[in-house]
């Protein structure tokens, strides 16, 4: 390596010191910024065995096809039971994404005007009592109105402030 080196900075121009550039040019460009680190192994990694690489996360929403929210359509509203411990009727959609894709939903917040053919947007965030329910309706926006009477917590289900 030094060898190959060398060969490459003899044979590069000679400059006087006169003119008063550097004698010498830097055999390699410079490198461009990068915030991320490149992914090569270094020496001692090769030595040990090889540098393991995580492997690539799978997405939580992958009907969202990364992006925050999609469109979609009511194709049926009804309740389901959480798992146990807890006793409820949670209220959750079936719906046609403007992907084509077909998915579930729940419903946040008290009382909702959803039905068949309603258009709602839908955002990622699972359900912890819901088992497989990935995304949620965003409550206040297309179809889906807010919760009425909410005071606290009011951007998260789409409710105006209250008049006083």
């Amino acid at each position: 390596m030094m060898l190959m080196l060398r060969h490459v900075l003899s044979s590069l121009p000679q400059r006087s010191l006169s003119s008063g550039l550097p004698a010498l040019r830097h055999p390699f460009p410079p490198r461009s910024f990068h915030t991320s680190p490149t992914n090569r192994s270094t020496l001692n990694q090769v030595i040990k065995g090889g540098h393991k690489y995580k492997a690539v996360k799978k997405p939580a929403t992958p009907a969202l096809k990364n992006c925050f929210q999609r469109k979609g359509v009511c194709i049926r509203v009804f309740t389901e039971k959480p798992k146990k411990p807890n006793s409820a009727q949670r209220k959750v959609a079936r719906l046609k994404l403007s992907t084509g894709q077909v998915i579930k939903a729940y419903i946040p917040g008290e009382g909702h005007n959803l039905q068949e053919h309603s258009v709602v947007m839908v955002r990622g965030g699972r359900t912890q009592d819901l088992p497989g329910m990935k995304y949620k309706v965003v409550r206040g926006v297309f179809d889906c109105a807010g919760v009425v009477g909410r005071r606290r917590g009011r951007s998260k289900y789409g409710a105006k402030q209250p008049n006083k």
